[in-house]
């Protein structure tokens, strides 16, 4: 299956190639990657991306009880020690450690992580500063409204694909054979609409 966060890209290029313009970009939580933001960033166009649940273990630090100091690119943990940076992955993420010697005394370590090396991973995106930029955005009331509206507007042509137009599961097998379809029942929905505008 293709990841929804691999489909906004190619998505933006065929909006462009039909003249189509957007300053606005509202999408769910399956699009919310550091690569989607820095594209729409770059582009100029404002993302609009929900609340994603922190990860990790329950009762352990997150990420987010870890400082960045851009200076010194570097993490400070809760109990304000270093994490220093050892290398970036070809995914983009780069990688952060702590000292063995240092963690392996402190008083933190059972809320911190359970590596049988007392070392504290942390990884952060390259574009990892337009992720920020992103959850900056989402507390404007600007922003808050036009995501309310996504759930008003495209969440229910979902809704209303999977539940009226048996959009819920395939009927054929095979890439071309589901593509055909799809455009088919997405044809017929949008003469259901222009009808309704009609009348």
């Amino acid at each position: 299956n293709v990841h929804d966060s691999t489909q906004l890209k190619p998505m933006i290029e065929r909006m462009e190639k039909l003249g189509l313009k957007a300053r606005y970009v509202a999408v769910d939580s399956g699009y919310k990657t550091p690569a989607n933001a820095h594209y729409l960033i770059e582009k100029l166009m404002i993302p609009v991306m929900p609340y994603t649940r922190p990860k990790g273990k329950e009762g352990f630090f997150k990420n987010r009880d870890f400082i960045y100091d851009e200076y010194y690119d570097s993490y400070i943990c809760p109990n304000d020690e270093f994490l220093t940076y050892k290398r970036t992955m070809p995914t983009g993420h780069r990688l952060y450690m702590s000292s063995s010697d240092t963690c392996r005394e402190c008083p933190l370590l059972s809320k911190c992580t359970e590596n049988k090396q007392f070392q504290k991973q942390i990884q952060r995106h390259v574009w990892q500063d337009d992720l920020d930029i992103v959850e900056d955005l989402r507390f404007m009331d600007s922003i808050k409204k036009i995501y309310k509206m996504r759930s008003q507007t495209i969440e229910r042509r979902f809704g209303d694909a999977k539940e009226q137009h048996g959009m819920r599961w395939t009927r054929f097998r095979g890439l071309g054979k589901v593509t055909m379809d799809t455009m088919f029942t997405c044809a017929a929905m949008n003469l259901k609409k222009v009808a309704t505008w009609l009348t």
